[in-house]
C-alpha cells in the first residue's frame, strides 16, 4: 500500500531551481536511503516531506491517518525538565491513563458507598485493560532499551535545554523511535552516533515496523538498513530496488547503457546529416537543379529535427582533487604513550593506557563516546597534559589537524581570507588551489561561518594540503562529506606517505585504510593489529571471555559461602535475602522477554545466571 505520492514537485530558493517536476511513491515498510551530492537538496526534500516546507509547484499526499516523525523536530522545553522526562513524553496518553488510574485508586481507597465502589473498581479494571494492551507496562523498559542501544544514559537525568546540539539531536532520535510513528524521516542520524550505537540503530531500523526514509552518506550503514534507494541527481530522482551496494552497481550500468544510446544516436544524427548534405550536393549539381532530391533532403532534415536528442551523461562528475604532500619524513618512532591516565572533574576517562604509532602506520580510536577519544587526542596534540605518564612525540613530527568543531571561531573571514592566512600564496593561485576543492568564481568570497559543515571539511582540507606534515590527525573526517567526496578523502590518504591518526565512526572508512586499532573500553586501552571488523570481532571475544570470568570468580564466592558455617541470628537476614533474590529474577524474567538487542539480552542473562546461583548457595545454606 502506498504510504505517499510524491507528485510532480518543485522548489526554488533566491530564484534558482533546487529540483523541479519531481516524482516518486513510498510505499508500506519500504526502508528507503535518501542519496545524491551534498546540495542536490535531499534536506529540502525531506522538510517537504515532513510537511516544513511547502512546495512551488506539484503536491505531496499521505495515506490518511498517517503519523510522521522527523528527526529534526525536537521541541523546546523547560530548564526544569529532564531528558528523561522528554523522553517519557513519547508516552503521553499512556501517561495520562497512569495519573486517571492513580486517581482512581484515591477515590476507591475512600469510598465507603458499596455500589459507587463497584462503578469506580470497574472503571479501573477497563482502564487497566487499556493500558496493559497499549504497552503502559513496558513504558520504562522500552525507553530503556533505546537509550541503552544509543548509549545516551549518563543524559537522563540533565535538563534537556542545557545539552549540546548534538546531545539533543541524540534525544530528539531517541524520542522519535519510541514514538513509533508510521514513516520515520532521518536526515543523518548516525552523525553523532559512536560506533556502537551506529551499528544498534541499523539494526533498529531493519526491525522497524513502519515505513523508514533516511538521508545517509554511512555506506555500511546504508546496506544494513535499506531495500530501496533514491538519487537526487541534476535535480530529477530515480528509484533503484536494492539495497546501496546494489544501487551503486546498476547505476554505474545504467550510466553505460545512456552513453551506448547516446553515441548509438550521435552516429545515427552524423550519418543523416551526411545523406542530407550529399542529396543537396547531387541536387545542385542537376542541371536543372533537381527538385525531387531537394525534397528528399528536406524530408530526411525534418525527420532529423523531429528525433528526441539524447543528453550525454556525466560519467565523471567534478570531484575535489585532493593530492597531499608529505614533508620530510619523521623518525621511526611518531607517538608515544606510557602508563597514561587522565580525569576529568573526578571522573577517571582512563589508565594505564600505552601506544605506540611508528612511522606510516595507520592508526584508529575507536570507543563509545565519552569515552575519552577525543581527550587522548588533546593529549597527543599536547593541548592538555596527562595527570599520570609519559605523552611523548617523535623528532621531525609535524602535524597536521583536523577537528570537529572546524573554522567555530571564525565570525567575518572569507573563504580565500581563511586559506591564505595559512598557506602563503598570491590570491590568483589561491583562487586556483580552491577551485580544485570546488570553490569556484564568487564562492571563495562566501564568509566561513555561512558554509556548511562539508564545505568546511573541504577548506580545511585544502589548507592542510598545502601544509608542511607528515603525521595526519583526523577527528571525524568523513563526517558532513557526501559519499563522493569521502572516496576522494580516501584515496588521498591511502596515497599519503606519512602516518596517520584518526577518530571515526564509519566502518568502512576505518576498513579500507586502517590496519592498527585501538578500542578504549571500560577506562582501558586494547590494542589490535587489523581493521575494524578483525577489532569487533576479537574485542567480542574478550567481552564474552570478561563475562565468563566474572561467573567463575561468583561461584567461587558462592562456594566459600557454602562452606562457612551460618550462625542463628544471621538465619532472618538469610530468608529476607533470599526473598529479595526471587523477585529481582522474577523481574529479570520478564525483561528477558521484552528486551530485543542482543548485546542487552546476553548482559540481562549473564546477570540472571548469577543470581540464581548465589540463589541456590543460599537455600544450601539454610538447609543446612
Amino acid at each position: 500500500m502506498i504510504v505517499c505520492s510524491v507528485n510532480k514537485i518543485a522548489k526554488m530558493y533566491g530564484g534558482n531551481a533546487i529540483f523541479e517536476n519531481i516524482s516518486f511513491e513510498i510505499k508500506e515498510k519500504e526502508r528507503i536511503g535518501l542519496v545524491g551530492r551534498n546540495g542536490s537538496g535531499k534536506s529540502t526534500l525531506i522538510r517537504l516531506l515532513a510537511g516544513e516546507e511547502t512546495p512551488d509547484a506539484g503536491q505531496v499526499h499521505w495515506k490518511k491517518g498517517s503519523v510522521i516523525g522527523y528527526l529534526t523536530q525536537i521541541p523546546d522545553y523547560h530548564d526544569a525538565t529532564t531528558t528523561k522526562n522528554v523522553l517519557r513524553s513519547a508516552f503521553s496518553p499512556l501517561l495520562q491513563m497512569e495519573d486517571k488510574m492513580k486517581r482512581l485508586e484515591a477515590e476507591m481507597s475512600l469510598e465507603k458507598n458499596a455500589d459507587k465502589l463497584q462503578i469506580l473498581i470497574g472503571e479501573y479494571g477497563d482502564l487497566q485493560d487499556q493500558y496493559a494492551i497499549n504497552g503502559g507496562y513496558q513504558i520504562e523498559s522500552n525507553i530503556e532499551k533505546i537509550v541503552h542501544g544509543l548509549n545516551i544514559q549518563h543524559l537522563l537525568d540533565q535538563p534537556f535545554s542545557r545539552l549540546s546540539g548534538g546531545e539533543k539531536t541524540k534525544v530528539g532520535l531517541c524520542l522519535m523511535l519510541l514514538k513509533q510513528p508510521d514513516l520515520l524521516l532521518l536526515d543523518e542520524p548516525t552523525n553523532h552516533l559512536d560506533l556502537m550505537a551506529v551499528e544498534w540503530l541499523g539494526k533498529f531500523l531493519r526491525e522497524y515496523i513502519g515505513t523508514v526514509l533516511v538521508i545517509s552518506h554511512d555506506r555500511y550503514f546504508l546496506d544494513e538498513v535499506v531495500n530501496k534507494v533514491v538519487d537526487l541527481e541534476d535535480g530529477e530522482v530515480t528509484a533503484y530496488h536494492t539495497d546501496f551496494s546494489g544501487f551503486i552497481k546498476e547505476k554505474e550500468e545504467k550510466l553505460l547503457r545512456e552513453f551506448q544510446a547516446y553515441e548509438e544516436q550521435q552516429k545515427k544524427i552524423k550519418k543523416m546529416k551526411e545523406a542530407i548534405k550529399r542529396l543537396r550536393d547531387w541536387a545542385n549539381r542537376a542541371n536543372p537543379p533537381n527538385a525531387d532530391l531537394h525534397r528528399r533532403a528536406r524530408n530526411m532534415e525534418r525527420a532529423l529535427e523531429r528525433i528526441e536528442k539524447l543528453n550525454r551523461p556525466v560519467l565523471n562528475r567534478k570531484k575535489m582533487n585532493l593530492e597531499m604532500d608529505v614533508a620530510g619524513r619523521s623518525g621511526n618512532d611518531v607517538i608515544m604513550l606510557k602508563d597514561v591516565s587522565k580525569c576529568f572533574d573526578d571522573k577517571l576517562l582512563f589508565e594505564d593506557v600505552n601506544m605506540h604509532i611508528a612511522y606510516q602506520d595507520r592508526v584508529a580510536i575507536i570507543g563509545e563516546n565519552g569515552t575519552g577519544k577525543s581527550t587522548l587526542l588533546k593529549l597527543i596534540l599536547q593541548q592538555i597534559c596527562s595527570d599520570k605518564g609519559e605523552v611523548r612525540v617523535g623528532s621531525n613530527v609535524k602535524i597536521g589537524y583536523l577537528s570537529q568543531n572546524i573554522f567555530a571561531t571564525i565570525e567575518n573571514e572569507t573563504v580565500i581570507e581563511t586559506f591564505r592566512a595559512e598557506v602563503k600564496v598570491t590570491e590568483g593561485e589561491a583562487r586556483g588551489i580552491l577551485a580544485r576543492f570546488m570553490f569556484y568564481g564568487y564562492a571563495v568570497f562566501q564568509k566561513v561561518s555561512q558554509l556548511s559543515g562539508g564545505e568546511r571539511m573541504r577548506l580545511r582540507l585544502a589548507q592542510l594540503m598545502y601544509q608542511d606534515i607528515n603525521l595526519l590527525i583526523l577527528d571525524e573526517p568523513t563526517n558532513h562529506l557526501d559519499i563522493e567526496s569521502r572516496e576522494v578523502l580516501e584515496e588521498a590518504l591511502a596515497d599519503f606517505q606519512g602516518s596517520l591518526l584518526t577518530v571515526s565512526h564509519d566502518r568502512y572508512f576505518l576498513n579500507k585504510l586502517f590496519g592498527k586499532i585501538y578500542w578504549i573500553e571500560a577506562k582501558k586501552i586494547h590494542c589490535f593489529d587489523g581493521d575494524y571488523t578483525w577489532a569487533k570481532e576479537k574485542m567480542d571475544t574478550l567481552r564474552e571471555r570478561t563475562g565468563q570470568v566474572r561467573i567463575e570468580k561468583k561461584k567461587e564466592e558462592t562456594h566459600s559461602q557454602e562452606k562457612a558455617p551460618i550462625k542463628h541470628k544471621d538465619y532472618d537476614n538469610l530468608k529476607t535475602d533470599l526473598a529479595s533474590l526471587e523477585e529481582k529474577i522474577i523481574e529479570l524474567d520478564k525483561k528477558l522477554l521484552e528486551v530485543k538487542d542482543l548485546a542487552l539480552l546476553q548482559d540481562l542473562y549473564l546477570e540472571k545466571e548469577e543470581l540464581e546461583q548465589i540463589w541456590e548457595a543460599l537455600c544450601d545454606q539454610l538447609e543446612n
